[in-house]
């Protein structure tokens, strides 16, 4: 049964103090969505890569344990952003013990339904609301796998001038519109003269978090590995979407009923790590990620020990580098003391 709460929340805060700019109405929603439901798998709105198989995390835990390995094996410890129900860092977990990295695990989640999963897969872990009271005193190797997709955006629309874009609402129904309009100083020179109704989205939201988890990289040592679909920036276009029971909805229709997600900007991650001492790399894509990491020698192996298992093997391998495989891409962030991360040699940004 939808729960009308927060549509009923928003529509009478836009009716008293007037329309909302998509941040806010896209954190109200995504708020509400993630603290009351699990919406990963078969019976829920999404499938994600580690719940697809167990390779994507094990090639994961084995990319942080060579990049560990090879920085001389210091006391770090692992945190993940995000972690959904804990698939990802259970199979991390697995595959970076047989390397002889075993650390602590540190989760990032405010959702009480993922957290009662995550306590079910990774018992140990130690959960934090925000990255502020990640430990301080060693190296983090921290991994986000669609985490920044699902942070709010701005999003600013052409019309004779740019407009902050804003949510308004008659009754329960959401539509978005053009708020004042914006100075010019405050839009990227190379878009200030795009054609009417182009949109341009930036995240403050995601540079916060990678500013702050970069300079502590930078300060503690360590590393990130950011894994999302998206694409290199900056560019124009819509890309807010939504997506329930595994297909496209109307982001503006239900808000905390559905996911919301946009495409993530690497180019401005990377650059916003950089401006805090970090190193950045990439992006590359899952595919070359996944290829470099050793998907094909995994498959294998695991078909030789589970014959039965092959033809679904060969199946998960083509849906995580075939289907998702160019969509999504990588970036790797380190401190400047750190070796480069595997499979973005040459993907200095």
């Amino acid at each position: 049964m939808t729960d009308t709460a927060l549509p009923e929340r928003l529509a009478r805060a836009i009716a008293l103090a007037g329309p909302i700019p998509v941040a806010q109405y896209m954190a109200a929603a995504n708020a509400q969505y993630y603290a009351t439901r699990d919406p990963l798998g078969a019976g829920g709105d999404f499938t994600t890569a580690p719940e697809i198989s167990q390779m994507f995390g094990e090639l994961v835990g084995l990319w942080c344990a060579d990049l560990w390995d090879r920085a001389g094996r210091p006391d770090v410890a692992w945190v993940e952003l995000g972690p959904g129900r804990g698939t990802l860092a259970a199979d991390a977990a697995r595959a970076m013990a047989k390397a002889g990295l075993e650390p602590p695990v540190h989760f990032v989640e405010t959702s009480p339904a993922l957290r009662k999963a995550q306590a079910e897969r990774v018992p140990a872990a130690t959960s934090h609301d925000a990255i502020d009271t990640l430990p301080t005193d060693r190296p983090l190797i921290v991994v986000a796998n669609e985490f920044f997709d699902a942070l709010p955006i701005r999003q600013l629309v052409k019309r004779e001038q740019w407009h902050e874009r804003l949510v308004a609402a008659q009754d329960l129904l959401f539509l978005p519109i053009a708020g004042k309009p914006l100075p010019d100083a405050v839009i990227p020179e190379p878009f200030r003269d795009a054609p009417a109704g182009s949109i341009l989205e930036t995240s403050p939201a995601a540079v916060t978090i990678i500013r702050g988890l970069a300079k502590r990289i930078a300060a503690q040592g360590g590393a990130l590995i950011a894994i999302d679909y998206g694409y290199e920036g900056p560019a124009l276009g819509d890309t807010l979407q939504a997506v329930r029971g595994h297909a496209f909805a109307n982001p503006f229709e239900a808000p905390g009923e559905h996911d919301l997600t946009t495409h993530v900007d690497f180019t401005t991650l990377a650059a916003a790590a950089q401006t805090e001492g970090a190193v950045a790399w990439g992006p590359v894509t899952q595919r070359d990620l996944l290829g470099a990491l050793g998907i094909d020698s995994r498959t294998s192996a695991l078909a030789k020990a589970s014959p039965a298992r092959a033809e679904a093997l060969a199946a998960d391998r083509r849906r995580l580098m075939d289907d998702m495989g160019t969509l999504f891409k990588a970036l790797a962030i380190t401190a400047p003391n750190w070796p480069t991360p595997a499979a973005f040699a040459g993907f200095g940004a």
